[in-house]
């Protein structure tokens, strides 16, 4: 649909100009992504970060950027995260003054949804307010400059913010090296704090204290703070720790990014029963700045095959008893599933290779559950032709500590007599694959339409599969 907007809902004088809204073709092509959320056009979604997610009034709100008259926030919204609808974009140039950069969402003390982010050309970080609740309308934009106690600006880079509420206080982060942190009572008058980070910053955290903060994400989780985050040259990653002395203390940091940007730009929300749901760009491009180089080459998926614009599926993000991070797929995918088949008790031999029957297909989810195993090497092969041969490899093995995921190996460890059970989501090129809910990993395969195969396998030693179940997938669009 395509309205012409002859003003500007965010209050401020604008010339006449069509706002779109981004809809499916017809038909859709039948190589594009099935159940992953994913731009439609027109334009491209480069960079597509997902931004400003949040649940208010019975609604489930997510943003992306794509092109709209510049950097723009395509605006989606949800009953159950999995389906979605396109709404008019209104946070776009024309309407704003300046392009859409990363940011988040939150409710203010008064329980109002409202936006920080970066104000692309304008230089500066700044803040709006929902004027309705679909989200559709907009107060004016206004800039956020954390001052000192004398009223002299702060050294704070205008870049990626974030904020919360602690208390009575809200907290914003500013993003980049050295990221800073300003607080507030009434999101007008922000106070410069310094940087966000803790003096104490750990030496062997395994990234130095200036590493690169963009697309920031804090919130609390369980009885600690996680920062999620990226680096332009790691990807998505996350620290834990807590707040010392008004400054972010991190106690633990790891990635949740394997190779290029195959997992950027994070963005969450917290549901209504507590969950903590996460998504983040995905693209088989290979950009710049990458220090996590992918040792293949997807162009045919980018250029040829797949949507632009594609986003992870939705995971659940948890601590365990130990307060590690847990990460599973959204239960409400488990809605999408049809035509579902099993197999159990399933012994490979040493050497051997397995073809599974009636179980193939590249729009499908796959468990797969290993009895503890004592092979050195075994797994499965999806996307195989029909000799189980060549595919994608998700590969394991007694007393390793990766899990192979074809081009990555992703650190993963199972403790003793612990059984393996594998989710594998195989969405046409894109896959995606958590490992007994402490690791996941999204990867790319570009294939030929015959080669829709699964295997099992084993090397090293003889394997007990428990049980396979197979279920296709149907489309969220």
């Amino acid at each position: 649909m395509v309205l012409l907007m002859p003003f500007c809902v965010l209050g401020s004088a604008a010339t006449p100009f069509e706002i779109e809204t981004p809809a499916m073709p017809d038909p859709i092509p039948d190589t594009w992504l099935t159940y992953h959320l994913a731009h439609p056009g027109p334009d491209e979604a480069v960079p597509a970060d997902p931004n400003c997610a949040i649940y208010y009034k019975g609604k489930y709100h997510l943003h992306y950027i794509y092109q709209s008259h510049g950097a723009s926030f395509a605006h989606l919204t949800s009953d159950d995260m999995v389906h979605w609808e396109w709404q008019q974009t209104v946070l776009t140039p024309p309407l704003t003054g300046h392009g859409m950069f990363s940011g988040t969402a939150f409710l203010t003390k008064e329980g109002v949804p409202a936006i920080m982010y970066h104000g692309a050309d304008s230089g500066r970080n700044q803040i709006a307010f929902a004027k309705n609740d679909a989200l559709s309308q907009w107060t004016k934009p206004k800039v956020v400059e954390p001052t000192n106690t004398d009223g002299i600006p702060g050294e704070v880079r205008h870049w990626d913010p974030d904020c919360w509420l602690m208390g009575d206080t809200y907290y914003a982060l500013g993003g980049g090296e050295h990221p800073s942190l300003a607080t507030s009572k009434d999101l007008k008058d922000w106070l410069y704090q310094g940087e966000l980070f803790h003096p104490d910053f750990p030496e062997d955290l395994g990234v130095p204290k200036e590493e690169d903060v963009s697309c920031a994400n804090m919130f609390k989780i369980g009885d600690k703070w996680m920062l999620l985050c990226i680096s332009h040259g790691l990807g998505a990653r996350y620290y834990l720790g807590d707040f010392k002395n008004g400054k972010y203390l991190p106690d633990h940091h790891a990635l949740l990014n394997w190779a290029a940007w195959d997992l950027f730009a994070p963005e969450s929300l917290l549901t209504p029963d507590g969950r903590r749901v996460m998504w983040a760009w995905s693209t088989p491009g290979v950009y710049v700045d990458q220090r996590v180089e992918r040792s293949k080459n997807f162009d045919r998926l980018k250029n040829e095959k797949l949507q632009s614009g594609i986003q992870s599926l939705p995971r659940e993000l948890s601590l365990d008893d130990d307060g590690m991070l847990e990460i599973r797929p959204l239960r409400e995918l488990a809605k999408l599933r049809t035509h579902k088949k099993e197999v159990k008790d399933i012994t490979i031999k040493s050497g051997d290779t397995r073809v599974l029957e009636d179980m193939e297909g590249d729009t499908i989810e796959l468990e797969v559950v290993f009895d503890a195993p004592q092979a050195s090497d075994f797994g499965l092969r999806i996307l195989a032709n029909a000799k189980g041969e060549n595919g994608f490899k998700i590969a394991s093995g007694k007393d390793r500590d990766v899990i192979t995921l074809d081009y990555v190996e992703p650190p993963f460890s199972l403790k003793p007599d612990e059984d393996l059970t594998l989710r594998i989501f195989i969405d046409k090129g894109m896959i995606e694959v958590f490992a007994n809910d402490r690791q996941a990993a999204v990867a790319w395969h570009d294939y030929e339409p015959e080669n829709q195969h699964i295997a099992l396998y084993a090397n090293g030693g003889d394997i007990r599969v428990k049980k396979v179940t197979c279920w296709s997938m149907k489309s969220i669009y």
